[in-house]
Formats: C-alpha cells, structure tokens, sequence
C-alpha cells in the first residue's frame, strides 16, 4: 500500500486489508457463539456498510436474514449534521433479535436519530456491530456491541468509505495526509 490520490486529497495507508478481514472473521465468530439458536435480523447503513457486511455475511454461520437501509451525513469530508434517510425499512422487527452493521460510529448522531426509530418497533434485542468509531469525535454516545477499530478522529477512505464518491472499492483503509501549513 502507499499515499493514494482521490479527487484533490491525499491518503495513506491506515488498515490493511489482511488486518480487516481478519478483525470482521473475529467479530463474526462472537456473533456466531452470542446469538447461537436465535435467527437475526442484520440491517446494514449503506452506503458504507455494503463491504463490511458482505464480509461479515461470509463468516456467519448462524441462520440470519439481512437487509439494508440508506442513512447520510456527509459531503466531502465534513458531517453535515443532518441525518438523511434515503431508503426505507420494510421488516418487521417486532421480537426479533436486530444487528445493525456500520461502517463507522463518530459522532454518534446517525445512530442516536436512528437507533430510537427501530426501538419504536420492538425488537427483542438492538446490537449494533461497527467496524469503527471514532472515540474523540463522539458527541451521542452509542453503545457499541460488537467493534472492529477506534480510530483517531481523522478522515478515512477505503473499504466502504468514500470522499465524494470514490474510494469505496478499495481493499483496505486509508487516512486523509493533512496538509502542513
């Protein structure tokens, strides 16, 4: 791996992708022996979550279902505050076991506005799995059942994580080089 260039930033390598597969074979093992003899149902937040939860599919071997919301706040490389909801629910989650897969927890706001939604439904259990956060940056504090990485509070790119649209299909994750001044 080595300094990368998407649109006018620079990035360098941050985690690689042996590291990352091996982290999410590991939370899978867990989720496999705590939710053993229950069916669960997975919601991945695109559209970052869509590597991370394919892989984290590949490694489940307890019998469980997924599907798939859109949620944003970002543009460029700034949250914009306001949580969108593009895609909509359509489970019932009444009873059911709930593991939601993000890509990245940091200020927590996403997950604050959301998490309340799918509690209105009643699901049994609410788990939240994300293979990062970002500990400095949380203002909404999430409780984060299952976590890959805490990451320092830096741009990322890389496996899931765009800048503007690119930057999703890479393997591994890099950081935003800041520029000295």
């Amino acid at each position: 791996m080595s300094v990368i260039k998407v649109h006018d930033k620079q990035f360098q390598p941050y985690i690689g992708a042996v590291e990352l597969q091996q982290r999410i074979k590991e939370m899978a093992e867990q989720i496999n022996k705590d939710l053993a003899g229950e069916r669960p149902l997975f919601i991945a937040i695109l559209n970052g979550s869509f590597m991370f939860a394919a892989d984290m599919f590949k490694h489940l071997t307890i019998e469980a279902e997924i599907s798939f919301i859109k949620l944003a706040s970002y543009k460029g490389t700034k949250s914009t505050g306001n949580v969108v909801q593009a895609i909509g629910l359509d489970e019932d989650l009444f009873g059911r076991t709930v593991v939601i897969l993000e890509d990245i927890v940091d200020t927590g706001k996403t997950m604050s506005q959301f998490l309340p939604q799918l509690e209105h439904q009643q699901p049994k259990k609410l788990i939240v799995a994300s293979l990062l956060t970002k500990p400095e940056a949380m203002v909404h504090p999430i409780q984060i059942d299952y976590l890959g990485f805490s990451v320092p509070d830096k741009f990322l790119l890389g496996y899931g994580l765009d800048y503007d649209g690119l930057g999703r299909n890479l393997p591994e994750i890099y950081q935003l080089v800041e520029s000295e001044k």
